[in-house]
């Protein structure tokens, strides 16, 4: 006699490990650093090189920070403001390491051309992609702030008896509200 197995419900889809992350984020970064390092020199021949790589700085960066979100550390949805900020920092960070290099270049050589100049950027820029995705997955993406957002949520009782109202918890963290609340209209006008 065979035995019946219940079949569980499949777990939501797990976030990405390190190796994964980082395999993810270097695609989507270096994509749009790549996408940066043709657009920067051609802005670079209209202003000023710190201009132009603030401008280029800040397009990748929203684009970046929304491709992080939804494919590279795997939260399911767009990031929020917040999360942007945070991201931002890192950035600003990025675009100060990509603009000494660059000075950096031009102070030992006057006139580069596009070869140099692209691999002085790319260079740099491969390194603060390090550093930042370290930021990204340790701060601005980290499972914490998932799991405190979980915590945020209220939970039903799982020990409901029939006939029985459907009871709520309020959450833990709410010590002044510590109690059961019934969930059922009635209930809640004749309790007040």
């Amino acid at each position: 006699m065979e035995s019946q197995r219940q079949s569980k419900p499949s777990p939501a889809p797990s976030r990405p490990g390190p190796l994964s992350s980082f395999v993810r984020f270097v695609v989507c970064g270096g994509g749009v650093g790549l996408l940066s390092s043709a657009a920067v020199p051609m802005l670079a021949a209209a202003m000023p090189w710190a201009v132009a790589n603030a401008l280029v700085t800040v397009a990748g960066t929203l684009l970046c920070t929304e491709l992080h979100a939804l494919f590279t550390f795997g939260t399911g949805r767009r990031p929020d403001w917040r999360r942007h900020m945070q991201s931002s920092g890192s950035a600003v960070a990025a675009y100060l390491a990509t603009t000494a290099a660059m000075f950096a270049l031009y102070a030992v050589q006057p006139s580069p051309g596009m070869f140099w100049e692209q691999t002085v950027y790319l260079t740099a820029s491969g390194l603060a992609g390090i550093g930042r995705f370290l930021v990204l997955r340790l701060v601005v993406f980290a499972e914490r702030n998932e799991r405190d957002q979980r915590n945020d949520r209220v939970t039903r009782s799982e020990t409901l008896v029939p006939g029985e109202p459907n009871l709520r918890l309020i959450p833990e963290r709410d010590t002044a509200r510590r109690q059961v609340a019934p969930t059922q209209p009635a209930l809640i006008t004749a309790a007040a």
